[in-house]
């Protein structure tokens, strides 16, 4: 399982982890496919995707190498490590945090390489976000009712939270139908 102090959603490292594993590139690269495929979920400035890399490397999920090119100046090419590799599918089997802005980060996020690394695995990563919202959701329900003396903007609160969590669901209910019609036509 994924170290839960390198989750921080806004560190998109899976995303970046996750092209990689598509390929080596280099850093340009990357950041240039981060934009132009998953741009309406992260926005990222190359200084920010290079950060990233740089902490990847550290921590040994990529190495690089450097190549010379004529006329130009030297790239690096980074390559997924085997610790890489094994954080990254870390990541990929496990649900996202029931928040919607975990959902519409992190899960699409999952969702878009599950779909180019495993593609029958994803009405399965679909199913098990169902389940880990839904459970989250029968919590905050359970919790809701048994805690009716709390004060009101705090049961309001929970109430937002609720609907949120029933529109998600709902929401993943239409991802799978879309994935199961896409292997139909496909």
């Amino acid at each position: 399982m994924p170290d839960p102090a390198s989750r921080r959603l806004h560190l998109p490292e899976y995303a970046l982890l996750g092209f990689l594993h598509l390929g080596p590139a280099h850093g340009y690269e990357l950041h240039r496919r981060m934009s132009a495929e998953l741009g309406g979920i992260w926005r990222i400035r190359q200084s920010q995707a290079y950060a990233v890399l740089k902490r990847l490397e550290k921590r040994g999920h990529l190495s690089a190498s450097r190549i010379e090119q004529e006329k130009l100046p030297p790239i690096q090419v980074l390559k997924v490590t085997p610790a890489g590799r094994k954080h990254f599918a870390a990541w990929l089997e496990t649900p996202t945090a029931s928040s919607v802005r975990a959902i519409r980060l992190e899960f699409i996020t999952r969702l878009y390489f599950a779909e180019k690394l495993a593609p029958d695995s994803v009405l399965q990563r679909i199913e098990e976000q169902a389940a880990s919202v839904r459970a989250t959701l029968e919590r905050l329900e359970l919790s809701l009712h048994s805690a009716a003396g709390n004060g009101k903007f705090s049961r309001l609160s929970q109430q937002l939270r609720i609907r949120q969590l029933r529109s998600t669901i709902a929401w993943i209910e239409a991802c799978r139908q879309e994935f199961e019609a896409g292997k139909v036509e496909g």
